[in-house]
């Protein structure tokens, strides 16, 4: 069955969510990490036609080149995780050379943060994250973790075994690697609003699947917003910040050495 481009978004960002064993990043990646994805404004945009002459599909595509074409953006939102059944919530920067800042959680259970610098991957967890994250073990082994690690600062190797798939989820070629491989038929829908920007509304379905994207009209047409109504990979991912600096930077104060530790 042909991808859809809308269908490419969610899939490529949920796998890549998926590589990561449920790790994340660093409290500031831009505004507040966690806060709910944007809700598009009722409000029309002002531009009568924002892509004169051009089909639905046509105008995905180009999204999807600009998109993909982007130095760094910050990916927002909720994508299902088939493992666990829970919904993971992530909120990270990351941009091509592998450096990425953000946040995520599992189930609405805790959170964890994840820093990438050069060849290192920085994590904290919380107590409620860590418990999550144990169900079923030995409580004397999950009450010694938590105590370990519970709001502490780690680091690793991203080349180690236990840290390359988190790394490789920080590198935007990676997270988006199939994405320019598509060929839509997205229908136009009306202008509207993602958090302030003029957008157009396309829309997409792939067999019984049922995809929304919304697509800049001011500036280059980025991917601003998908909403999937996937009976199996429902959510919403919010894209912007395009071509900012990702603010990845080494945690300061005690940093756990988990290489050292033998972890």
């Amino acid at each position: 069955m042909r991808r859809t481009a809308l269908a490419t978004f969610c899939l490529t960002a949920a796998t890549a969510l998926a590589l990561t064993g449920c790790q994340s990043g660093k409290d500031k990646a831009g505004s507040e990490p966690g806060k709910a994805a944007s809700t598009p404004s009722s409000t029309p945009s002002k531009a009568k036609d924002p892509f004169p002459g051009l089909t639905g599909g046509e105008i995905a595509d180009r999204a999807v080149e600009a998109t993909t074409g982007a130095s760094s953006l910050r990916m927002k939102g909720d994508v299902p995780d088939d493992e666990s059944g829970s919904t993971i919530t992530i909120d990270m920067a990351l941009n091509k050379q592998g450096e990425c800042a953000g946040t995520m959680s599992v189930g609405g259970q805790g959170k964890a943060d994840l820093i990438k610098v050069g060849d290192t991957v920085y994590m904290k967890y919380d107590e409620a994250f860590l418990r999550a994250q144990s169900k079923g073990e030995k409580k004397s082994d999950v009450d010694a973790a938590v105590a370990l690690l519970a709001g502490k600062w780690t680091k690793m190797s991203a080349k180690g075994e236990d840290a390359k798939d988190i790394a490789g989820f920080c590198d935007l070629d990676t997270v988006l690697g199939d994405a320019d491989d598509v060929d839509s038929d997205a229908l136009r829908g009306k202008t509207t609003t993602v958090d302030g920007t003029p957008a157009i509304v396309l829309r997409e379905r792939d067999g019984k699947e049922r995809y929304t994207l919304y697509v800049a009209t001011e500036g280059k047409p980025y991917l601003l917003r998908v909403d999937s109504a996937s009976t199996s990979d429902p959510g919403t991912l919010t894209f912007s910040e395009y071509d900012e600096p990702v603010p990845a930077r080494k945690p300061s104060g005690e940093i756990l050495d988990l290489d050292a530790l033998g972890a």
